[in-house]
């Protein structure tokens, strides 16, 4: 497995101000949930009330486990933006904000701060409607910044295919083409979607589809979102992050 620990920032020429901003507000969010656990299963994406136009309470069956939602925000589709900015554990937010940290601050730096962040947003919302689009009816909160964070990995490999990424890989740091390490993990998402469709993405767990929306979105957005850049590639070892 291909754990990234930092890319190379040597073409970097701007202070990532959004990504930044992004990461802190993820941060807090998640510290508010920690403090108000009722906030988690209001404002979290439930796919049956995207589709219903309903905001659905109270007590509900999945499967052979229950689970208690309560009100969300009016209208109740801002859940899909509600829900990018929290997360189900220190684990997950930590992964997630790992590879915004590693992967943003490059693609902002070559779209430009109010640019990146639409372009964040949007590979965000329409990683939330591939995953409704698979589960129109499920019950199931869904939240995370994952699927704006696979927009931004999509981007990075559009514009950065070259770029040198180092990896945690089998007890040491190897360096890898950003085209290998996000290649993978793109196809990774690709192998588990094809499951979550089997299932119409009715169990628990990681929202692949989401990933999966939000890769290609970022995959075809950069194209709109990114400025020219006329600088020679250089190598910068002391870039590392």
């Amino acid at each position: 497995m291909l754990f990234p620990i930092g890319d190379d920032n040597s073409n970097r020429s701007t202070f990532p101000v959004v990504n930044t901003t992004l990461i802190v507000m993820n941060i807090l969010v998640y510290l508010y949930q920690m403090t108000h656990p009722n906030f988690t299963y209001g404002y979290s994406v439930v796919p049956a009330e995207i589709t219903s136009g309903r905001d659905i309470s109270g007590m509900i069956e999945i499967g052979r486990n229950q689970l208690q939602l309560f009100r969300g925000p009016n209208p109740v589709y801002l859940t899909i933006l509600s829900a990018m900015f929290m997360h189900g554990g220190l684990s997950h937010i930590g992964g997630n904000m790992l590879y915004l940290w590693i992967f943003g601050d490059n693609v902002e730096d070559r779209m430009g701060h109010v640019k990146y962040l639409i372009f964040y947003l949007l590979c965000g919302v329409l990683a939330s409607v591939a995953h409704i689009a698979v589960a129109p009816n499920s019950l199931i909160p869904s939240l995370g910044a994952s699927g704006a964070i696979a927009g931004v990995l999509g981007a990075y490999l559009v514009l950065f295919p070259r770029q040198g990424v180092r990896v945690f890989q089998f007890g040491r740091v190897v360096e890898m083409p950003a085209l290998i390490v996000i290649g993978l993990w793109g196809l990774l998402q690709f192998i588990n979607g094809f499951g979550e469709l089997q299932t119409a993405g009715q169990r628990g767990g990681v929202a692949y589809m989401a990933h999966i929306g939000g890769f290609v979105a970022g995959l075809v957005l950069v194209f709109v979102f990114r400025n020219p850049d006329n600088r020679p590639y250089r190598r910068g070892p002391n870039h590392w992050r």
